[in-house]
């Protein structure tokens, strides 16, 4: 499998998820399904069938996010030599060059990307016309709102 990109705040997001699944979902689940077995026949037990529900959800989420940590490539971009360069966690100050706003990005992976936040992800348009490129240099990319032109200001290593 390939690896995952993540930023350390990514990581540490998605082992918070975890522990809270392992220690607080799925004790409350176990409890709920015990409790709902006491109330007799299972097969009409609306109460034992949404708590098994819950169940397989909290699994599958378990099991999903371990799995993406355990093929995660956790980078921490703080350690590496700023030259400027446009590189998976970097901060990207940009500036469109027919509106003239300005806009500042952090490329991350998919899980951690939220656009509210200038989080974008390593495969959005966005980041993928970035990547690579150097501060001065102007990039055109193809947005789902058309082309846009963004000249690159500043990349912090942030």
């Amino acid at each position: 499998m390939n690896k995952i990109p993540m930023t350390i705040r990514g990581a540490e997001k998605l082992r918070k998820e975890l522990e809270y699944l392992k220690n607080v979902c799925r004790p409350k689940i176990t409890r709920s399904i015990a409790d709902a077995r006491e109330y007799g026949d299972l097969k009409e037990n609306a109460e034992y069938h949404a708590a098994r529900e819950q169940q397989v959800f909290c699994e599958g989420r378990i099991e999903k996010i371990e799995a993406k940590l355990f093929n995660a490539q956790v980078i921490d971009v703080t350690k590496l030599t700023p030259n400027g360069r446009v590189i998976f966690g970097a901060t990207v100050s940009v500036e469109n060059i027919n509106n003239k706003e300005k806009q500042k990005y952090c490329i991350v992976g998919d899980d951690e990307a939220d656009f509210k936040k200038n989080l974008i992800s390593i495969n959005s348009p966005i980041a993928r016309g970035l990547i690579g490129k150097i501060e001065g240099d102007i990039v055109v990319i193809k947005t789902p709102n058309g082309i846009v032109e963004y000249k690159i200001i500043r990349v912090d290593y942030l």
